[in-house]
């Protein structure tokens, strides 16, 4: 997430409408978004437009496993595999990348705003609701796709409570946080945001996909 890791992401930019890309220099080609070289500089030093970029990502792995529910809800089978996907790269980039560098971005932003403390403590806290909700999601799923009978309505329940934390998590630290951080937060904030975590490539919206990711990959871009 954010400072130095943005840079190598070639991903899609849900977000982003095509006269806001060409500002940002990202250039749009049969649905996919890739950064420029000049945009690779403004993602290191822009990290609050990175970390919007990267909402948009997740947001848009959460419409999609909402319309996997659906299908549920309606009584039809799923793509269970498409959803084991989508909520692996939540759990192993969001979980333990992108929110534990949002923990340190929200304590050093406490420093600078004591009137945001109650609300990035709850916003901390929710990364941790969120990671335990998705782990049981995930659970129920890849157990339905190995074979177990599990009820619709648990997977359904279990996915509830995920989309609704989740989604509303999303909103909450954009309408909030992103404008305070990008007012407030020095460049020495922002180096410690970005050592926190050791950087990895993106194994979904990165210029190198993992090959276990690609059929999520092409979902993705057939959706754009």
């Amino acid at each position: 997430m954010w400072v130095g890791l943005q840079a190598d992401v070639a991903g899609i930019a849900p977000t982003l409408d095509r006269r806001q890309a060409r500002e940002r220099g990202i250039v749009f080609h049969l649905g996919l978004a890739s950064r420029t070289d000049a945009s690779r500089s403004i993602a290191v030093t822009d990290p609050v437009a990175a970390w919007h970029t990267e909402h948009a990502y997740f947001a848009q792995l959460l419409r999609l496993l909402r319309r996997e529910i659906d299908v549920i809800h309606a009584g039809e089978d799923p793509n269970y595999e498409l959803m084991v996907d989508i909520l692996s790269y939540l759990h192993e980039y969001a979980d333990r990348v992108h929110h534990p560098r949002e923990d340190v971005a929200f304590a050093r932003l406490a420093r600078h705003c004591p009137d945001m403390k109650v609300v990035l403590g709850r916003l901390e806290q929710e990364h941790r609701v969120i990671e335990t909700a998705g782990i049981e999601l995930l659970s129920r799923i890849e157990a339905a796709v190995g074979g177990e009978v599990v009820p619709r309505e648990k997977i359904e329940a279990a996915a509830a409570t995920f989309l609704v934390y989740y989604e509303s998590h999303l909103a909450r630290e954009e309408s909030e946080v992103l404008a305070r951080a990008g007012k407030h937060l020095t460049p020495a904030d922002w180096d410690a945001v970005r050592a926190s975590v050791a950087s990895i490539p993106d194994p979904v919206f990165g210029k190198d996909p993992q090959e276990r990711f690609r059929a999520l990959r092409r979902q993705i871009a057939r959706e754009s």
